[in-house]
Order: structure tokens, then C-alpha cells, then sequence
């Protein structure tokens, strides 16, 4: 996960001016991640892909936008990724990550545990906070999250296991928004 000037892992990049066309492709369970996803496109003038839902082939687009939730200390869709990892690693790509906790070591863990090195090593990463309403959750997931709010030793993140948070935030997508414009124009990453 990388920071710096760098061509976001690309083996294709367009000579600089040259517009590069991108698109998104998501996973979602409870809407927040899909809530970013149509925020980026609305900001950007990108189209957003529900995985599940098909409609578009990644090998169409110059760069890629993933964006997933966190579930269980993984990233949902990890299964998705390995599928398709020999043209997403082709290409110039951000994923943005939904969940309660913020970037640090514990969120590059679960990343660390969810895809390829390959992937981590050439991509860029911008960890958006999430939304998680009890009232919300399948039996399975309400009963996983008051098992582990039990187990976990932060107690703040114990409370919003069981009473939910919401820490949704539009202007949050800047950084995204930001990587787009510049792959957009055909330029690097800063």
C-alpha cells in the first residue's frame, strides 16, 4: 500500500495527457460500502459496478476503483479479487476499505490476511469509516458481533460492536476523488 509518486501498480499507463477511463466495482451487505461507491461515481463521472450484480468486465477499463467492506477481519470481496487478480494487477488500482475501525495496523492486517502481496504491494488504499445498525444484521452477524464485543479488549469498540456506530462521511472520499482526477488525466499518483 503504497504512498508516494507511483503509477498505482500499473503495467499500463497511457502516455501522460492520454485520458485513462476507469470504473468502480464494489462489494456491499448493509449499504455503506455501496453508499461510498455511488459518492465516488457522483464525484468523479465514473460508473460503479455492484460485484454481485454484474453489468460491466474490469478488463474494459484503464484503472480500477475496489471498494469493500470489512466483515469478520476480512475483505468481502476477497474471493472476487483472487478470481479476477490477473487483470486487476494489469492495472493501476485504489481500493477503499468500509469498516468501524480507522487505518492503522489493525485494518493492514485484515488486509494483509484478505489479498495477494501482489495486489497490497501495487495498490493504494484509503480506509473510509462505515455504518453498522443492529437492527440492521442478519441473527448470524448480530450474534458474532455480541461475541466479540465480549472479547474485545477495547471497550469503546466493544460498545459500538453492540450498540452500532455510524461514522459515515461524504467529504471522507476526497483522497479517492483526488487518485481518480489524477488517473483520469493520464497522470501518476502523488
Amino acid at each position: 500500500m503504497r504512498s508516494g509518486a507511483v503509477p498505482l501498480g500499473s503495467t499500463h499507463v497511457p502516455a501522460h495527457g492520454d485520458v485513462m477511463k476507469g470504473a468502480i466495482f464494489y462489494a456491499t451487505r448493509y449499504g455503506s460500502t455501496g453508499q461510498y461507491a455511488r459518492w465516488i461515481a457522483e464525484a468523479t463521472g465514473l460508473d460503479a459496478y455492484d460485484i454481485d450484480a454484474g453489468g460491466a468486465s474490469i478488463g474494459d477499463f484503464d484503472f480500477l476503483v475496489l471498494g469493500s467492506p470489512v466483515i469478520y477481519h476480512k475483505l468481502m470481496f476477497w474471493k472476487w479479487v483472487r478470481r479476477h487478480l490477473d487483470t486487476i494487477v494489469e492495472k493501476p488500482v485504489i481500493v477503499f476499505t468500509v469498516s468501524g475501525v480507522s487505518a492503522g495496523e489493525k485494518l493492514d492486517g485484515w488486509i494483509a490476511e484478505s489479498l495477494p502481496q501482489d495486489l497490497i504491494d501495487r495498490m493504494h488504499h484509503v480506509a473510509l469509516r462505515g455504518r453498522q445498525d443492529p437492527r440492521e444484521l442478519t441473527r448470524y452477524d448480530r450474534m458474532m458481533l455480541i461475541i466479540g464485543s465480549l472479547m474485545n479488549r477495547d471497550r469503546q469498540a466493544a460498545r459500538e460492536e453492540l450498540h452500532g456506530f455510524d461514522f459515515m462521511d461524504k467529504d471522507s472520499i476526497g483522497p479517492v476523488v483526488a487518485l481518480v482526477e489524477r488517473l483520469k488525466a493520464g497522470e501518476t499518483a502523488a
